[in-house]
This record gives structure tokens, C-alpha cells and sequence, in this order.
């Protein structure tokens, strides 16, 4: 970081002394922390070290208090500021020092190709109340892309459903966990900015339930009054898995023209009444145009397809011969 970097985060810092808010410290030392490369990090950790004024005791302090979850074995920003709000105003102390207030989840777009996990909080003394929204992709398994933190009106306009706020905490820790493990995973350039203040509220949630699957599935009750129908949809459920509400047109297509005949073994009830339960569940899932369509496309293929023994894939084929 260049002098003229640093001396602008320190006039920075200036104003946050006075502005007192621990939330927008923490936010303005997340996306500090996000602006360096890896090998500015020690360097701009030492000369604020050096510097021992209060503007810089207040910077070490924030990286500190926002990197404090991302780095529980030990790191670079909170070994250097650990301590260090100790000798600050108060109100620094309250940086992440936060209750959860509420979760909600849902479809990010039409399709759900991208979901919303929302937590709300507000400071330990009830002042700043805010709501933190990541997207998690699910074409490619559930991987946190974007996230932000906002004033909770922008709730509003999201249109979620409230859900366990334990649940939502360990969807989006599982989330960028996941994103830690894929190599060049393509996420929002924003990103880096708000992820370990993302990290670091969804941690303080207690209780926090890892792993736990979508139950979009177990609330659906319109499931059509005919032979095979269960059949079919315990089908659905198991190519939906734990993305349910990823239900696009090439999802559609991907389950009955190519999934259904590779893996499925079906009575003829079940491939029967299979269009319907997709109807149904389509409907269920915002009953959106185009994917309707795709449906009357692809569904009458459906019984010739799954008579046709050359699309079995290996497992089905293994199961077939044990009938």
C-alpha cells in the first residue's frame, strides 16, 4: 500500500472516530482489509503498528474485530489488533458485538438459479439495526457469490420467507466454506469487501445448525389425486436434492428428457402420472411461465424415453438386473 494509500485510511479512520458507529467501522475495515493484496498485508499491519497514534489503534482494532471469525486459528490482522480496542472509546468495543433478530430465505430471481439468506441484528445496546443478505448460487452446489450488509428496510423488497435463524447462519458458514474449497469459483467482485463481516455474523448466531437441508420439499401439499403420484414425487425429490428451489426451464428439461430415463426405474403409474406432479411442483415454485411451457414440451417424450434401455446409466442397469 502506497503512502499516499495509507495516509488516506488514517484520515479515514479520522472520521470514524467522530461518526462512533460501530457498523460502519467495521464495514469501512472489511473492505480495507479487501482492497490489499496478501503480500501488502504485513506491511500495512506494521506501519500502523509504528504509527501508535489513535487513528491507527482504531484500524488495527477494526481488522481485528472483523477478521476475528475468519481467522479463529490465529492471524495476521487479529494478532496485530488483538487488545487493541481496549484503549479506544467504548463504543469500539461494541464492534461485533451483535444479536440476531430474524432470518429469512428464498428465490433470489424467477428461477431460483441464485438464493438470498438474510440475517437481521443490531448492536449490543439496541442502536444500528441492520440486515446481512448473501446470494448463494445453485448451479454450481451452493457456493456463496455476493453478499452485503444493508439497512433493514431493504428487507422489504425481497419477498423471502422467515425461517430458523440457526438454519440460515450455518447455510451461509456452509456456503463460503464451500466457495474456500473450489479453486477460481466466480463470485461478485464485491465479495471480498463483506465476506468476513458475513462470516463473522452469521458465527455469533447461537446454535448455529451446519448442513441442514432445504425443506421446501416436506411443505408441498399439492401433490395431483392420481395413480403413481407419490412415486413420482419421491423422484423429484431425490433430483432436486438439497436445491429445491432451483426450478428453471433447463432444470425442467434436464429432469424429464435426461435424469428420469438415466437413473429412474418407474411402474408405468408413476411415468404416467409424472407431467402432472411437475405441473404441480412448477406451480408450487411461482408456476412461471416459460418453465410451464417446458414441461408441455418435453412430458409426452417422457414414456418412449424411459422404454429406451440404451439412455440407462450404469447403476440403473445393475438395478434392473436384480429385479
Amino acid at each position: 500500500m502506497s503512502m499516499t494509500a495509507f495516509d488516506a485510511a488514517l484520515a479515514q479512520a479520522r472520521d470514524l472516530l467522530r461518526w462512533r458507529s460501530p457498523l460502519r467501522t467495521e464495514l469501512w475495515a472489511a473492505r480495507l482489509a479487501g482492497g490489499l493484496e496478501p503480500d501488502e498485508v504485513e506491511p500495512f499491519l506494521r506501519r500502523l503498528a509504528q504509527g501508535g497514534g489513535t487513528e491507527a489503534r482504531l484500524t488495527l482494532a477494526a481488522l481485528a474485530a472483523v477478521h476475528e471469525a475468519v481467522e479463529s486459528g490465529g492471524g495476521p490482522y487479529t494478532s496485530a489488533g488483538g487488545g487493541m480496542a481496549a484503549a479506544l472509546p467504548g463504543w469500539v468495543r461494541r464492534m461485533g458485538r451483535v444479536t440476531c433478530e430474524g432470518a429469512w430465505y428464498g428465490k433470489a430471481d424467477p428461477y431460483g438459479e441464485q438464493v438470498l439468506a438474510v440475517l437481521s441484528f443490531r448492536y449490543e445496546n439496541g442502536k444500528e439495526p441492520h440486515i446481512l443478505v448473501v446470494g448463494i448460487d445453485q448451479p454450481n452446489g451452493g457456493l456463496a457469490v455476493d453478499a452485503l450488509v444493508e439497512e433493514v428496510k431493504f428487507l422489504d423488497d425481497l419477498g423471502l420467507r422467515e425461517v430458523d435463524p440457526r438454519v440460515v447462519a450455518g447455510r451461509i458458514l456452509d456456503a463460503f466454506e464451500l466457495g474456500d474449497r473450489i479453486m477460481g469459483a466466480v463470485v461478485a467482485d464485491t465479495l471480498p469487501a463483506v465476506r468476513p463481516v458475513a462470516i463473522a455474523r452469521a458465527g455469533v448466531v447461537p446454535g448455529l445448525v451446519r448442513g441442514a437441508a432445504d425443506d421446501t420439499a416436506a411443505e408441498f401439499d399439492e401433490l395431483p389425486d392420481v395413480p403413481g403420484a407419490r412415486e413420482a414425487f419421491e423422484k423429484l425429490v431425490e433430483f432436486v436434492g438439497d436445491r429445491p428451489l432451483w426450478w428453471s426451464p433447463g432444470r425442467v428439461s434436464q429432469f424429464l428428457t435426461s435424469w428420469l430415463p438415466r437413473e429412474a426405474i418407474l411402474t408405468d403409474a408413476a411415468i404416467a402420472a409424472m407431467p402432472e406432479v411437475v405441473r404441480a411442483w412448477s406451480r408450487f415454485l411461482g408456476g412461471h411461465a416459460a418453465v410451464l411451457r417446458q414441461v408441455d414440451d418435453d412430458a409426452p417424450r417422457l414414456p418412449a424415453l424411459m422404454a429406451d434401455d440404451s439412455l440407462a446409466g450404469l447403476g440403473k442397469r445393475i438395478a434392473q438386473n436384480r429385479l
